[in-house]
């Protein structure tokens, strides 16, 4: 073979193996240069509109909303904003939740499950498990000699109704200070030895199944014990399943991952920290699982997300007062409405002359501040006064309609123990008179505009490129 057609033949076979490997999850989209696989934006994609989501993109729809969203993690990322202390402890915490249970395999667990078997067998010393029943007086600490002597008078008088033919399991519901198992019974749970009180325990194993116990003193009170059933130990096999459920509940993966990871730590020549070890075991798990990568990967990215746009845009936003007033006068033909609206407070009290004496206390105060007077002047030992501060429109509040905008009605009703009612505030007949009188409205107006306008420089600094061919087999490859 010649070395032009061994180099030819040799091209075509490298270019081959790309293509197949590129074919296999061929790139949607790059921002910004960076490739985005079809595998994570279906994987996106498909989360984002189940049958349960009531506003369901289809791809075509999708694609903008996504570039869109990776667009934001990228800003993010070129500010380093994954550096931060604060998103590294909140993801950590994510990725430990996710991560270090994998580190755990079933045998690993099953080994303790054994464990704990062999340790519960210990602790019975041959004994059998109990499923005892009881008649409970309780005698409360430093009972006095006459309460003592009722306590043992009453246990006494229960035993002899026993003795005569009484039914056990209506004596123990209607007499059994022990309220929680009276309704069964008095019948306890399988025990054994170490988990009854001593004075208890001993009667209990004293006593054949079926037997009824005397009266005897405990440190909380006087029992009538009740042997219902009684048994050896299960093999390893039957328990085994109740076992694993019992230790999994108790957090045991979590507990050997712990192992795992101080194990490897020392492992390193370096001593690589915890977290080096976690990402480092991150990283081989999710290069095994595409479903936990892109699992990891959108808690990584929404964290992103939830801060540049919180730091950039929702919280500045939010505390530009001057902005927020001078968007409203840009704007305020938007907010005009066409019925009228108020814009104050409705107040509840328990005491007639109270109507007159909150509307003399918040008189002159700035409208933001009136809960805070109330609360002080009414508040301070218990609810003297209630309140409701916002906008109101006709046909809001039953109690709006009747005190302010003059509706009849038989059913505007006061809350339970507040049958006196006052108003203050400002009645605005074409639309709100300044920001604050729809602040949320116009706190999520300027955010959004705000938001669109960074849009707008991120799809200069980053932008996108779809590969049409590779987004038409999405879902159907």
């Amino acid at each position: 073979m010649s070395k032009k057609i061994f180099f030819i033949f040799h091209f075509s076979l490298f270019t081959f193996l790309c293509d197949t490997a590129q074919n296999v999850d061929p790139v949607i989209m790059t921002i910004g240069g960076e490739p985005v696989t079809r595998s994570e934006f279906e994987y996106n994609y498909n989360k984002n509109n189940t049958d349960a989501v009531v506003d369901r993109k289809s791809v075509a729809e999708y694609v903008d909303m996504f570039a869109v969203y990776k667009m934001k993690v990228r800003a993010a990322l070129d500010a380093r904003m994954d550096t931060v202390g604060s998103y590294l402890r909140e993801f950590h915490q994510y990725r430990d939740q996710q991560i270090r249970p994998l580190l755990v395999n079933d045998s690993m667990v099953d080994v303790e499950c054994r464990k704990y078997y062999e340790d519960m067998k210990q602790a019975m010393g041959g004994k059998q498990l109990l499923k005892p029943a009881h008649i409970f007086v309780l005698l409360k600490q430093k009972a006095s000699a006459a309460e003592q002597n009722a306590a043992k008078a009453r246990i006494d008088s229960i035993y002899d109704v026993l003795n005569a033919g009484g039914d056990w399991n209506e004596l123990a519901r209607t007499c059994s200070d022990d309220k929680q198992t009276a309704v069964n019974g008095g019948e306890l749970p399988w025990v054994g030895p170490g988990q009854l009180l001593k004075e208890f325990e001993d009667v209990a194993y004293s006593l054949n199944t079926g037997q009824i116990s005397t009266p005897f003193l405990s440190t909380v009170g006087y029992h009538i014990v009740k042997m219902a059933d009684r048994k050896d130990l299960e093999p390893f096999d039957t328990l085994h399943a109740q076992i694993h459920r019992f230790i999994e509940s108790r957090g045991v993966r979590m507990q050997l991952s712990q192992q795992i990871v101080d194990s490897l730590s020392h492992a390193t020549r370096g001593g690589m920290s915890v977290d080096e070890i976690l990402d480092r075991e991150t990283e081989r798990l999710c290069a095994q699982d595409q479903e936990l990568k892109y699992l990891v990967q959108e808690y990584h990215d929404g964290l992103l997300y939830y801060d540049i746009c919180n730091n950039n845009i929702w919280e500045p936003a939010k505390t530009d007062t001057l902005g927020l007033e001078k968007y409203f006068k840009q704007n305020k033909k938007k907010y005009a409405w066409d019925k009228p609206h108020f814009y104050g407070m409705i107040f509840y009290c328990k005491n007639a002359g109270d109507v007159n004496a909150v509307k003399k206390a918040v008189k002159g105060v700035s409208e933001d501040k009136w809960i805070g007077v109330i609360r002080d002047k009414f508040n301070k030992d218990s609810v003297m006064v209630k309140m409701d501060r916002r906008l109101f429109a006709k046909g809001d509040n039953k109690i709006a309609d009747k005190l302010i905008f003059k509706v009849k009605d038989q059913d505007a009703k006061t809350p339970a123990g507040y049958p006196h009612t006052g108003y203050m505030g400002r009645m605005l007949k074409k639309g709100p008179a300044k920001w604050t009188d729809i602040s949320q409205k116009v706190i999520q107006d300027l955010q959004d505009k705000r938001m669109s306008e960074w849009v707008e420089t991120l799809r200069q600094k980053y932008p996108v490129v779809v590969n049409e061919d590779v987004l038409n087999t999405v879902n159907s490859h």
